[in-house]
């Protein structure tokens, strides 16, 4: 699915916490704030990590292997769906509804074992999950489409690092 069709998605879940370490809920909308994430959510701040993506059908994934997961249960800010978030190379520019985002990471390294993985004995979101700033802020709702402005050079840009 690395191909021209993967262009175009759609927001799935918008997901935030107060805390880090906890499964994130599930809300209507969120304001993405330039160069810091999403107001009121535990991972925001100026660093490359500001708002999280996961596709729903990698949590289909993991409810076809028996888990009772969701949206937001990894944590991840924004939950997407018909878009291979994989094939996005770091520094790729994304319009989701009226914020743009730009790639910073694919994945991450899981540090401290989260309720997933000791639920499951596995994790999506470390190779799964990507990673995106705030390069335009605005509201980001449930239903939004997700564009790709530009594909990226597997860099992402000095702001964003």
């Amino acid at each position: 699915m690395r191909n021209e069709e993967t262009r175009q998605g759609r927001v799935v879940s918008v997901n935030l916490s107060e805390k880090k370490g906890m499964r994130k809920t599930p809300v209507e909308h969120g304001l993405a704030v330039l160069e810091r994430g999403f107001d009121g959510d535990a991972h925001a701040g100026e660093w490359h990590r500001q708002i999280s993506l996961l596709a729903r059908e990698s949590i289909d994934s993991m409810v076809a292997r028996g888990l009772d997961v969701g949206a937001g249960d990894f944590a991840e800010n924004i939950t997407t769906e018909n878009i291979d978030l994989l094939a996005l190379p770091i520094g790729t520019l994304l319009q989701v509804g009226e914020v743009r985002l730009e790639v910073t990471q694919i994945g991450k390294t899981c540090h401290n074992r989260c309720a997933i993985y000791h639920q499951a004995g596995d994790c999506v979101m470390p190779r799964e999950g990507i990673f995106a700033a705030v390069k335009t802020p605005g509201e980001i709702a449930v239903g939004d489409s997700i564009s790709i402005i530009e594909l990226g050079c597997g860099q992402a840009s000095e702001s964003a690092e």
